[in-house]
């Protein structure tokens, strides 16, 4: 995904993702995490993804036992990302630290493993003599594209820089590199030049620059980068100093200067316009809840403190201009799910489409009128199935392109009564489609005779 303003994001090196304090940081939408090596979950992980790395793919049933072994090892790190970590990496791009070792010891499938749970990047370190050599080797066995690589180099800002770069720059797409304050005039003029399609992370960690001149640092490297040359990352930051150091790469031309901002749900349907604060950002990753700035009350706004509507925070992003934020939340509520003051889920009134029709289906699935044929669906799981294999039938036969709108209309409604009725959300189809599209392992994808054939003595019936 491009984001044209350089910003900052976290890096959990000592502190845990899934601590009270450090929850909701990952909502900037990108997070690096150091598994700790002593850690019996992530041990379980490697363990599995060497298992696998060891059966042969030579006959048929060792490949079916490798696949099995894959599977458990992507439930595993699923596992350790989303219920020990607490990240979300369907919305927020993950970067997970691999040892070297780890990775050549299970020839590449650990890398892949953790990719296909759902990380948007394997972070590779340079470590000891011999460091590059031994990274780029377990870069080389993983087999990966080379822009779902980060290579942490720690690179000093001299005459040899650019040219280290090139070297390793066909094997990986981001290089971090650590700044202090002592590098940092260098350093921002080697990014300022920068050309190389390889993109830059700047690494700043407390212990290396004044807390009162890091929002300056972050400010003055963003500005350096540009468009797309890459990121900031702190180390262990608090919700305040990566708030700050987050506003500090946006503007504004408002005289208060308030920031405009988008409230969407997961599918990107706009909730409604408000305004942030460098203030409502440190909060809103303080408590993981959208919080805005009320300018009637020229003050935070927790939104739901008052009428109970809550929201659910995911993500945070700053438009292509820097001047703008989008928060991306699940809007929630006890009596009805309603954004707006007049009880309606966005300020623009009810909903059309999809959001409609799931609207309606949990409205019928609460309470029908008499003779609902959707309560009947809902009552008749036998017909439900029926109907939906009816109407997947039919959408996969030639017509014209009325006819396809029209059957799809027809399957998605089936579909969303049956996910409906399973407590299914659009947006949890949106967080899985999300996911998946994170994936490098792609399966062979042919058609299931079982699932074929009981196919057709559903429709055999008819």
């Amino acid at each position: 995904e491009t984001t044209m303003v350089c910003l900052p994001y976290p890096t959990f090196l000592n502190s845990l993702t899934s601590s009270p304090d450090a929850l909701s940081l990952s909502a900037v939408g990108r997070a690096r995490i150091h598994p700790q090596a002593d850690d019996s979950s992530y041990q379980q992980i490697v363990s599995k993804c060497i298992q696998q790395s060891q059966v042969p793919e030579d006959t048929k049933e060792n490949k079916q036992t490798r696949k099995k072994y894959m599977k458990q090892g992507v439930q595993l790190a699923s596992d350790f990302l989303s219920l020990q970590l607490k990240l979300d990496v369907s919305i927020v791009d993950v970067e997970i630290v691999l040892a070297a070792a780890n990775i050549m010891e299970s020839d590449g499938c650990l890398a892949c493993c953790f990719l296909d749970a759902g990380c948007q990047y394997i972070v590779v370190q340079v470590q000891g003599e011999d460091g590059l050599k031994r990274a780029l080797e377990a870069i080389e066995v993983s087999r990966l594209p080379r822009e779902r690589i980060v290579l942490d180099y720690q690179l000093l800002p001299d005459q040899q820089f650019a040219q280290k770069v090139t070297d390793v720059s066909s094997q990986v797409g981001t290089i971090c590199v650590k700044m202090s304050e002592g590098s940092c005039r260098d350093l921002l003029q080697k990014i300022s030049t920068w050309e190389q399609k390889t993109k830059l992370v700047v690494e700043l960690a407390n212990d290396t620059v004044q807390s009162t001149k890091l929002n300056e640092l972050v400010s003055s490297v963003s500005k350096a980068m540009g468009e797309d040359k890459g990121a900031i990352t702190l180390v262990d930051p608090t919700a305040e100093q990566l708030g700050l150091a987050y506003a500090a790469c946006m503007k504004t031309d408002r005289e208060d200067g308030l920031y405009t901002t988008v409230v969407c749900t997961r599918s990107n349907e706009a909730l409604g316009l408000v305004y942030s604060s460098k203030e409502s950002i440190v909060a809103a990753l303080q408590c993981g809840r959208g919080v805005y700035y009320s300018r009637s009350r020229n003050g935070l706004w927790r939104k739901g403190d008052t009428s109970g509507h809550y929201q659910t925070l995911h993500r945070i992003d700053v438009d292509c201009d820097g001047d703008a934020l989008r928060f991306t939340v699940t809007q929630n509520g006890d009596d009805i799910k309603a954004f707006c003051h007049l009880n309606t889920l966005t300020c623009w009134g009810e909903p059309r489409g999809i959001r409609h029709l799931e609207g309606t289906l949990q409205q019928r699935l609460v309470e029908a009128p008499a003779g609902s044929y959707t309560k009947r669906l809902f009552e008749d799981e036998t017909l439900l199935r029926d109907k939906l294999v009816e109407e997947a039938q039919e959408l996969s036969e030639p017509g014209s392109k009325q006819d396809v709108a029209g059957e799809l209309a027809d399957v998605l409604y089936f579909a969303m009564v049956r996910a409906t009725k399973a407590g299914v959300s659009i947006d949890d189809a949106v967080m899985e489609l999300d996911r998946r599209a994170k994936k490098v392992t792609r399966r062979q994808g042919d058609s299931k005779a079982f699932r074929i054939k009981a196919g057709e003595q559903i429709l055999s019936k008819k």
